[in-house]
């Protein structure tokens, strides 16, 4: 349930230029219109799974969009049944000034950009479900230009080719390989997101070696029969899960209203340091590996920045 504090499920994810919107609960267009981003128009929005908390913000989204006169086509992906579902909102949100298509996905079957690929995943939710996982692809090692001046590579096309993968022959016959000026291979970021689940060996599968980990945490210990019910994961669990999986930062959400989020982190930190509980507007900026690990700027997405009596009033927030 929506809090004064806290709005239901939606994440927005930016790399580059790229605005990719993980499920649309309730009061979504608000939400962005209140953040640094702003009710941009989006391309293409990913539902985990079809319980009301996770995409009532579609329709109200769908016909903001048609209001303004876009003719952007958008592409909707999900599990299952989202053919159903936009057949069944359709009723709600009416005629549209753009194109609106349905993809419905399995685990797997990943969708390729430029630069990544967005993987979704098996999820445990008692219904169709599904994570995701974006990852992006190796980048090259990096250019070695003392090395490349000792054997005498000019500067120009010679050394772009090397950068590329190609192989040069210098004016005195020598040919230079890749592998002589550049280092291996870096690995691209990671970040997962669970959407809802229990605890799934699909997660920690999907998660291995991830940058981020975003994972349902809706109960402490004490529900935890209550989890197993509603397929969902305590913060215990969810710390587990990224234990086994090698995660860099664990991000912990869909929390119930019964606890604060001091009361979440805390179970999770006794089994995974590295846990953090974002509220609503956080940002976790995703550097290169080589650049250091993730980080939580509270409020960092949203405009004007709280003054410190705003903050004190959200250190402890109800969730």
């Amino acid at each position: 349930m929506p809090t004064a504090k806290r709005a239901l499920s939606a994440t927005l994810v930016r790399r580059g230029g790229d605005r990719l919107l993980f499920d649309c609960s309730e009061g979504t267009q608000r939400q962005l219109l209140r953040s640094d981003v702003g009710l941009v128009e989006l391309e293409e929005i990913f539902l985990t799974h079809y319980h009301a908390d996770h995409y009532l913000g579609l329709p109200g989204m769908l016909k903001t969009f048609a209001l303004r006169g876009r003719d952007v086509p958008l592409t909707i992906y999900g599990p299952k049944g989202l053919d159903e579902l936009l057949r069944t909102l359709r009723r709600i949100f009416g005629r549209l000034t753009y194109d609106v298509s349905a993809v419905e996905l399995e685990a797997g079957e990943g969708l390729e950009r430029d630069g990544y690929a967005i993987v979704p995943f098996a999820v445990d939710h008692g219904m169709a479900a599904l994570g995701y996982a974006i990852v992006e692809a190796s980048r090259p090692g990096r250019f070695d230009v003392d090395a490349a001046d000792r054997l005498g590579v000019p500067d120009g096309r010679e050394r772009g080719a090397l950068q590329r993968g190609e192989s040069v022959t210098l004016a005195d016959g020598r040919v230079v390989a890749p592998d002589d000026v550049v280092g291996p291979p870096r690995t691209g970021r990671k970040l997962v997101m669970t959407g809802d689940t229990a605890p799934a060996a699909s997660v920690v599968e999907a998660a291995a070696s991830a940058d981020v980990l975003v994972h349902d945490a809706t109960f402490l210990a004490d529900e935890r029969a209550r989890a197993r019910e509603t397929s969902h994961s305590t913060a215990g669990e969810a710390a587990l899960v990224a234990q086994e999986a090698g995660v860099k930062l664990l991000a912990l959400t869909h929390v119930s209203t019964r606890y604060f989020g001091h009361q979440v982190v805390e179970e999770a930190t006794q089994l995974f340091p590295a846990t953090v509980v974002p509220r609503d507007f956080d940002l976790i900026t995703i550097p290169f590996p080589e650049r250091g690990d993730p980080d939580l700027i509270r409020s960092g997405a949203r405009i004007g920045r709280p003054t410190a009596d705003e903050d004190a009033t959200l250190a402890e927030p109800i969730l």
